[in-house]
């Protein structure tokens, strides 16, 4: 049975890279995983006021972690740090306090940029925020895609070889951890 795996876009960017990353593990994954893209595209802005009775989007976007055995986050730099709209998407998932609905699921971080440190400081500001509100964190290999910029043609394939190995043995690794701590 494959094990389910939401795959978290930080950026709404119709033509992001992060979306064309996550589309590429996709189509990359081994079969013992299936994974969900999931975009923040109409999640509203977290309000504790309104944690009483949420709102529809974020009842679905919880029950979408919820449900799934393991969570990807790939995430842009924004100004050495994660975009607004995925700690908004950490802080929907994250509550009501103490029933997470990241918690318990092994998560990977990938981050990229067209630029040379590859979004080191994205991946690094998750590392900070996930423990507590998440389960395990996968440790090694390490992932931060820089020089994206070019590694996809105008239709969102991936065409940089050197890439698609990168993302091929993350993507085996992170299989061959959730299935670890599964088991």
């Amino acid at each position: 049975m494959a094990h389910t795996v939401a795959v978290i876009v930080g950026s709404l960017r119709k033509e992001s890279f992060s979306l064309k990353i996550a589309k590429a593990f996709a189509k990359i994954a081994p079969p013992s995983l299936k994974l969900e893209i999931v975009t923040l595209h109409g999640l509203s802005f977290f309000n504790q006021d309104l944690e009483a009775t949420p709102p529809a989007d974020w009842v679905t976007f919880r029950e979408t972690i919820q449900k799934s055995d393991a969570v990807l986050f790939v995430t842009p730099e924004y100004n050495r740090s994660i975009s607004g709209v995925l700690k908004n998407a950490i802080d929907v998932g994250s509550r009501p306090y103490g029933k997470s609905s990241f918690n318990g699921k092994p998560c990977g971080i990938v981050s990229n940029s067209p630029g040379a440190i590859g979004g080191m400081g994205a991946a690094m500001h998750l590392k900070s925020i996930l423990p507590g509100i998440s389960g395990p964190i996968m440790q090694q290999p390490e992932i931060y895609l820089n020089g994206v910029g070019d590694a996809f043609d105008d239709k969102g394939n991936l065409t940089k070889e050197a890439l698609e190995k990168v993302l091929k043995d993350y993507i085996a690794a992170f299989a061959a951890w959730i299935e670890r701590l599964k088991t």
